[in-house]
């Protein structure tokens, strides 16, 4: 039997109860490492997704943290687009939530809300286990906003001296530039140039949305892509997007957000049930799915 089809029944009163806040999430593979996981070390974890896609009227994030809080949920994932939005709606952030400026875990405690990132550790780990060779003094980061954030961080801690940051909005690209350079005392510079930039960096890691199976795409011009470049990304449904096709296609070596979307759910996982999970394990769930219907 395969780790996918493994999922556990849901009692009625599970032992945890969890969830995932997000636009467009169905295809998520989140839910099923954490309830396999459960499953393993003896104890029933139901989670659930909550897609304001599928809601109609959509409730506000404030009504939706509020629901799962009442419903006695242990806590939350939060992702696109709301995790700078949910700051502002709980009551102690974790240091590398309040450095990265963005939230994706939620736990309820105690009758408090705490806010974590763990997208940090999990795109760090992600990279030194996909990657870890790779020349990293010069990186473009496509993307600002909240997963920009934990992924700017992560890669000053992998070694990276030098960040190029790119963002359809250039203020936000600026802004994260000044906290990072502010934070490490590296150089990390906002850039608008694509093809100047590409030619200084290393490698090339995407941070937006672009390439998700609703926002399909790259947010780099395909022929500024070398085979000398390491390229990575975040979005991992589907888990071959466009730009590790062109880039795989080019001769480069590249990393899926497979790494990231792994170790993040092994940190989250901890924080939601005090529990250490087998990262082996929920890399193996993940794996587990077919990549055509990630």
């Amino acid at each position: 039997m395969t780790a996918q089809t493994a999922q556990p029944e849901v009692r009625t009163k599970p032992d945890f109860r969890v969830g995932l806040i997000g636009q467009g999430i169905q295809q998520s593979r989140t839910p099923l490492m954490h309830m396999n996981e459960g499953a393993a070390l003896g104890f029933v974890l139901d989670y659930q997704l909550l897609d304001t896609d599928r809601m109609d009227p959509v409730p506000s994030l404030a009504a939706l943290l509020e629901r799962a809080e009442a419903e006695g949920y242990a806590g939350l994932n939060i992702t696109f687009p709301y995790k700078q939005e949910v700051m502002q709606h709980l009551d102690v952030l974790s240091d590398a939530a309040r450095q990265v400026g963005a939230v994706n875990t939620v736990v309820f405690k105690d009758g408090k809300r705490f806010g974590h990132n763990t997208d940090f550790w999990g795109f760090a780990t992600g990279l030194d286990w996909a990657l870890p060779e790779v020349k990293r003094d010069c990186v473009l980061l496509m993307g600002a906003g909240g997963a920009g954030g934990a992924v700017a961080h992560a890669l000053v801690s992998v070694g990276v001296t030098h960040l190029l940051i790119a963002d359809v909005r250039p203020e936000t690209a600026q802004a994260l530039a000044a906290a990072i350079g502010d934070a490490h005392g590296i150089t990390a510079e906002a850039v608008t140039d694509m093809a100047v930039a590409a030619v200084r960096a290393d490698g090339i890691v995407n941070a937006t949305p672009m390439g998700m199976a609703k926002l399909p795409g790259m947010a780099i011009a395909p022929e500024l892509i070398e085979a000398r470049h390491w390229v990575s990304d975040i979005v991992y449904f589907p888990l071959e997007t466009e730009l590790l096709r062109v880039a795989r296609a080019k001769g480069c070596q590249t990393a899926s957000g497979q790494g990231m979307a792994t170790f993040q759910a092994v940190r989250a996982f901890e924080l939601f049930t005090g529990r250490k999970p087998d990262p082996e394990r929920m890399r193996a769930t993940f794996e587990s799915f077919d990549t055509q219907s990630a």
